[in-house]
């Protein structure tokens, strides 16, 4: 009895292990056929979707100017500061405002001239006094030296009219000096421009009291500009006077500005590292004083791989190209881009001159998709046809 009921337990324990057997390689089984049917899915899903129709381009070699990009304000190339050199007088007219063009000489402001010309007629009469008074002293001493070796004067006397004639020379030199300095007072009651240019900026009121040295008005001298490009250190010896530089204007719709290099700074700023370049601006230009502005300073010409920029895609901040395998399939190729004109642009890193690459549609595709290559310009002809 033993005995049997022990063979009974092993059967049984068989029999379970068995079955717990054949349900593991079931479940195997089915796992192995899911998987299966999911990438047979996959790929008839991937043969299924409609290939993207796009037009081929190869890199191709253009002679292209080598530029260093900066940034920087617009500065006036000379600003003067235009004051009164009279103190104590009001002013009495205001003849130019902020953004007039003024000539050299030309009358600005007009300072109160009434005490002015008062003095000045007041010095005139000293003068014509003096020169009277010079006139009898001059006679007095021409007469002293006739009679002089005649003994009628002594020698006090006669030296008295020679000093006489001294002194009324020089009272006639120190009133005439002071006529100059009273003509050049009343000149300083008109303020005038000290060359050609433009009115930055206007503190002159009329009736306000002048103080000598005070600020009335500032002038950009001959209305020219210059642009102060910020550039790094380690550029600074590719850049020469008389380069042309090409800035681009705060408004979008504004056309490029061409300058010329004027002058490159001689020191390095010691916190920033980078120097600066001064560059002339053409007169009429769409830039003004203080305005920020980039630019590019053209240091020469080089060879450079171009593609359209409708090859170049960028995504998660990088730049991509896809090349088309004999198969009809992309590959994504991430690549480093440089210069821009124009459509074109450079590309560093990351193509050959031999690869096919799409032209247009790049950025509908991921990697491994298939695509139909047609020819540039065919869906505009078959559109041309049927109309």
């Amino acid at each position: 009895m033993q005995f049997s009921s022990m063979n009974r337990r092993r059967w049984i324990a068989a029999g379970t292990a068995a079955v717990a057997g054949a349900l593991l390689w079931s479940l195997v089984s089915q796992a192995q056929d899911g998987k299966a049917q999911a990438e047979a899915a996959r790929k008839a899903a991937q043969a299924a979707r409609p290939a993207l129709s796009v037009t081929l381009t190869a890199p191709q070699t253009a002679d292209w100017p080598q530029v260093i990009a900066a940034n920087g304000n617009v500065a006036p190339w000379q600003e003067a500061v235009i004051g009164a050199e009279i103190g104590g007088y009001r002013l009495t007219e205001v003849r130019v405002g902020v953004g007039d063009v003024v000539r050299k000489g030309q009358l600005l402001a007009q300072i109160a001239s009434d005490t002015a010309a008062a003095e000045l007629a007041q010095s005139r009469a000293a003068v014509e006094e003096a020169r009277a008074t010079l006139a009898e002293a001059r006679a007095n001493a021409d007469r002293a030296r006739q009679i002089q070796a005649s003994g009628a004067l002594s020698a006090q006397q006669i030296n008295q009219f020679l000093t006489a004639e001294q002194t009324a020379q020089a009272r006639l030199a120190a009133a005439q000096a002071r006529v100059a300095s009273d003509e050049l007072r009343l000149a300083h009651t008109r303020v005038v421009a000290p060359d050609d240019g433009v009115i930055s900026a206007r503190t002159a009121t009329v009736g306000s009291l002048a103080q000598g040295g005070q600020e009335l008005f500032r002038l950009i001298r001959g209305g020219r500009l210059e642009w102060r490009a910020e550039v790094m250190a380690s550029e600074l010896a590719r850049i020469r006077p008389g380069m042309p530089v090409r800035l681009q204007p705060p408004g979008a719709a504004d056309a490029p500005v061409t300058g010329k290099v004027r002058m490159v700074a001689p020191t390095v700023d010691a916190q920033t590292r980078n120097a600066l370049v001064y560059v002339d601006l053409p007169a009429g230009s769409p830039l003004r004083a203080g305005m920020f502005a980039r630019g590019e300073l053209q240091v020469g010409s080089g060879s450079a791989l171009t593609l359209p920029q409708s090859a170049v895609v960028l995504r998660d901040g990088f730049a991509y190209v896809f090349q088309v395998g004999p198969d009809n399939r992309v590959a994504e190729v991430k690549v480093e881009v440089g210069r821009r004109v124009g459509e074109r642009i450079e590309i560093t890193r990351g193509v050959r001159a031999d690869m096919r690459l799409v032209a247009t549609g790049a950025g509908f595709l991921a990697d491994g998709d298939a695509v139909r290559i047609v020819e540039a310009g065919s869906a505009d002809k078959k559109v041309a046809a049927a109309r």
